[in-house]
C-alpha cells in the first residue's frame, strides 16, 4: 500500500521541477492548501443534501404553493397484475408484438393497454411541484456558492465543491498542486449563469411568461459570454501559454490542462444548443407564443399526452371507443405547438 501511495503522489507528476511537497508545507509566513483538506468534502456533501431537503420542504414548498402551483400528478393507472409485471420486469415500452399478445390475454383493445403504459410511466415523473423545488434549490445554491467564490477570489485563496464530475478532478489538481486561484476563476465562471437558468425554470413552472422568457434571455447571454469569452481568452491563455513560460509543463500540468479543453469543448456545445434554441424561439415567437424553457422531451419530468386519446377513460374489458381531444395544452398548461427545447 505504501508502495501505490508512493506512486500515486510522486512529486514528479503533481509538481513542477526543483519543488516538492516540503516546499507546500504550512509555514507562518505562508499558507497553502493541503491535499488531506479534500477529505472534507465527503461530510461536507452530506451536510448540503441535509440542507436541501430542509430547504425544498420549509422554504420552496411553501413559496410554491403561494404562486399556486400545485402538487396535482398525473392520472393513476388502474391496478393490474399482469400488465405491472411487464412494466416492471420486462419493458416501459413494449412493442406492437407485445402488444398484441397483452391484447389477446387481457381481452383489451391495444390503445386502451397503450394508454395504461403511458398513465404508468407517467405516475414514476415528478410534479410541476417537486420540480419548482428542485430548481429554487439550485438557484439559492448556485446563487450562494457564486458569491462566496467571488468573496474568495479578493483573497487568492478558496475551497470550492461542484456536483459534475470533470469540475471534481478539476478542483482536485488545483488544489493539490497550488493552482487553486485558476480553479476557483474557473468556478466562479461556471456558476455565474447557473443561477439565472434556475430562476427561469421557476418562473416557467410559476407561469410567468415573460419573465422567463427575460431570464432565458440573459442566462444566454452570461453563458455564452463567461464560457466562450472570459474563460479562453483569459483562463485557457494563461493556464497553457504563461505558465509554460513561468514553470514549463509537466504531468499533472498537461492532465489539468486536458480538463480545462475538455471543459471548453463542452461549453462550446452548450453554447451552440443555447443558440440554437433562442433562434427557434425566436422564428417561432413571430408566429406566436413561445416558451425557451418547454420542456416537452424531457423524459424525467414531462408527463406523456396523446392528440387522439383521452387519458381519463380507464381502461375496461372489451372498449372499443376512444374519445379524441384536440391536443392544444400540455401538461404545464402551455401550447405543445410553438415551444422549443433541448433536443430539438
Amino acid at each position: 500500500m505504501a508502495g501505490i501511495l508512493a506512486w500515486f503522489w510522486n512529486e514528479r507528476f503533481w509538481l513542477p521541477h526543483n519543488v516538492t511537497w516540503a516546499d507546500l508545507k504550512n509555514t507562518e509566513e505562508a499558507t497553502f492548501p493541503q491535499a488531506e483538506d479534500l477529505y472534507l468534502a465527503f461530510p461536507l456533501a452530506f451536510c448540503i443534501f441535509m440542507v436541501r431537503l430542509i430547504f425544498e420542504r420549509f422554504v420552496a414548498k411553501p413559496c410554491a404553493i403561494a404562486l399556486n402551483i400545485q402538487a396535482n400528478g398525473p392520472q393513476i393507472a388502474p391496478p393490474n397484475a399482469i400488465l405491472e409485471k411487464v412494466f416492471t420486469a420486462i419493458t416501459k415500452h413494449p412493442d406492437e408484438k407485445r402488444l398484441e399478445g397483452l391484447s389477446k390475454q387481457l381481452d383489451w383493445d391495444v390503445r386502451s393497454i397503450q394508454r395504461w403504459f403511458r398513465q404508468r410511466r407517467n405516475q414514476e415523473k415528478p410534479s410541476t411541484l417537486t420540480r419548482f423545488c428542485e430548481s429554487m434549490w439550485r438557484f439559492s445554491f448556485y446563487l450562494y456558492v457564486f458569491t462566496y467564490g467571488v468573496r474568495f477570489l479578493k483573497k487568492d485563496f478558496g475551497i470550492m465543491f461542484l456536483h459534475h464530475l470533470v469540475s471534481i478532478f478539476l478542483i482536485t489538481f488545483s488544489y493539490v498542486n497550488n493552482m487553486a486561484r485558476v480553479g476557483t476563476l474557473v468556478l466562479c465562471l461556471h456558476d455565474s449563469a447557473d443561477a439565472l437558468l434556475e430562476a427561469a425554470k421557476m418562473a416557467n413552472y410559476a407561469k410567468f411568461q415573460k419573465m422567463c422568457d427575460l431570464l432565458f434571455v440573459m442566462f444566454a447571454v452570461v453563458f455564452i459570454t463567461t464560457r466562450l469569452g472570459i474563460f479562453p481568452l483569459w483562463v485557457l491563455n494563461t493556464t497553457l501559454f504563461e505558465s509554460w513560460e513561468i514553470v514549463g509543463p509537466y504531468p499533472s500540468w498537461w492532465v489539468f490542462n486536458l480538463l480545462l479543453l475538455l471543459v471548453q469543448g463542452l461549453n462550446c456545445f452548450w453554447s451552440y444548443l443555447i443558440v440554437k434554441i433562442a433562434c427557434k424561439a425566436v422564428s417561432r415567437g413571430k408566429a406566436g407564443k413561445w416558451n425557451p424553457l418547454h420542456v416537452s422531451k424531457d423524459d424525467r419530468s414531462d408527463i406523456e399526452s396523446s392528440s387522439d386519446e383521452e387519458d381519463s377513460e380507464p381502461p375496461g374489458k372489451n372498449p372499443h371507443t376512444a374519445t379524441t381531444t384536440n391536443g392544444t395544452s400540455g401538461t404545464n398548461g402551455y401550447l405543445l405547438t410553438g415551444s422549443c427545447s433541448m433536443d430539438d
